[in-house]
Formats: structure tokens, C-alpha cells, sequence
């Protein structure tokens, strides 16, 4: 079976939940989520990441690292949590994102992981 990445993105359109009702009903719409992955063993991980303004970005190009605050790129899309699944095939990952995003009540990208070399 392949791996998956689903990415949640918040956005201006979709941002984090700040009402305590709402943040309370997608954390329980995700927990549900997390359960039902889990039972049907398509669970590796998941997590949520926290405020994009808490990222430090290394480079280490040119001999010593240069770390800066913030993320990585300017933009209004932001990574939110992820969840690392394993299915059959995409059409079956894209299922599983569709419950992802209805849990999140946003949008959810999916991308497989890239297959590793052979071991020598």
C-alpha cells in the first residue's frame, strides 16, 4: 500500500476556528475522523501544527545556517495538521481526504509519497 500526505491549509477563506463552539465541534468532527483511520488501518500519523508566526526557517546553503522567524514563504495559505495515511490507490486516499475535510470543515490537498530507492 502507498502513503499519503493529507495537508489541511487554512486560509483568509477558511481560517483557524476562534468561536470555543466551533473549535469544540470540528475537534470533536476530527477526533471521529482520527478514530475512524485508526479502525480501519489506514492510521501512520497526523498532527496539528500550531500558528504559522511560530515557524523558524533554517538555510544552510553557504556554510553556517542563517535561521529566520516566520514561515518559510509569504502567503495567505498556511499548512494547519496533516494526517499520513496508507490506502490501495489515490481514488481511495481522495475518499478518505473528503472525510478528512468534512471533519475540518476545510480544504484538504492530497499527495503521495514518492517511492524510495531500492535498498543495495
Amino acid at each position: 500500500m502507498a502513503q499519503y500526505l493529507l495537508s489541511v491549509w487554512h486560509d483568509p477563506a477558511n481560517p483557524i476556528p476562534d468561536d470555543p463552539d466551533t473549535m469544540k465541534r470540528v475537534v470533536r468532527q476530527v477526533d471521529d475522523f482520527n478514530a475512524d483511520v485508526q479502525a480501519k488501518g489506514a492510521w501512520v500519523f497526523a498532527g496539528g501544527l500550531t500558528d504559522p508566526s511560530s515557524a523558524t526557517v533554517i538555510r544552510a546553503t553557504d556554510g553556517d545556517p542563517v535561521m529566520t522567524d516566520g514561515p518559510f514563504v509569504e502567503t495567505k495559505e498556511q499548512l494547519g495538521g496533516f494526517w499520513i495515511i496508507t490506502a490501495p490507490d489515490l481514488d481511495a486516499a481522495l475518499a478518505w481526504a473528503a472525510k478528512g475535510s468534512a471533519a475540518c470543515e476545510g480544504p484538504v490537498e492530497v499527495r503521495p509519497f514518492a517511492d524510495e530507492p531500492p535498498q543495495v
